[in-house]
């Protein structure tokens, strides 16, 4: 984990425990990631040089192969490099203030659905696969919850 810009509130050795806890549910424990945690302006700019897209968003991810969570296709995690993960901290931060989460809470939010992009599951488009995508955050996050 980068912490490009700094965050107080957040608990590395916090972050990392329930990481592995969502990677050992997703049958990827011993799978690599990588994760940054910016600011608006490099997301902003990660937007628009990888994406094409115009200012800032909430999370970024980068998977080192495609998958498709609807087949058995999916990536190649033998490699045990999954991809990476960019999160704003300031997004994040105006997140947990509009829905009265902690940082901590919308930052693990971010995370799985980060990670569940690296996995091949996507949102946009196909109603089905979103509320594929939906359902196994709600699970995630209720997973962190119990412990």
């Amino acid at each position: 984990m980068q912490f490009h810009q700094q965050a107080p509130d957040l608990k590395k050795k916090v972050i990392r425990e329930k990481l592995e806890r969502v990677l050992g549910d997703l049958g990827c424990r011993d799978k690599e990631l990588s994760i940054l945690f910016t600011d608006d302006g490099c997301m902003a700019d990660l937007n628009s040089r990888y994406l094409g897209r115009e200012g800032p968003t909430n999370v970024l991810a980068f998977p080192m192969m495609n998958a498709d969570p609807h087949t058995d296709q999916g990536p190649d995690i033998d490699t045990g490099l999954l991809g990476d993960v960019a999160i704003s901290l300031d997004t994040a931060q105006r997140e947990a203030q509009e829905t009265g989460e902690t940082l901590e809470e919308t930052v693990e939010r971010l995370l799985i659905h980060g990670i569940l992009h690296l996995l091949g599951h996507d949102h946009v488009g196909d109603r089905s696969a979103r509320a594929l995508m939906e359902r196994e955050e709600e699970r995630l996050i209720a997973l962190l919850k119990e412990g």
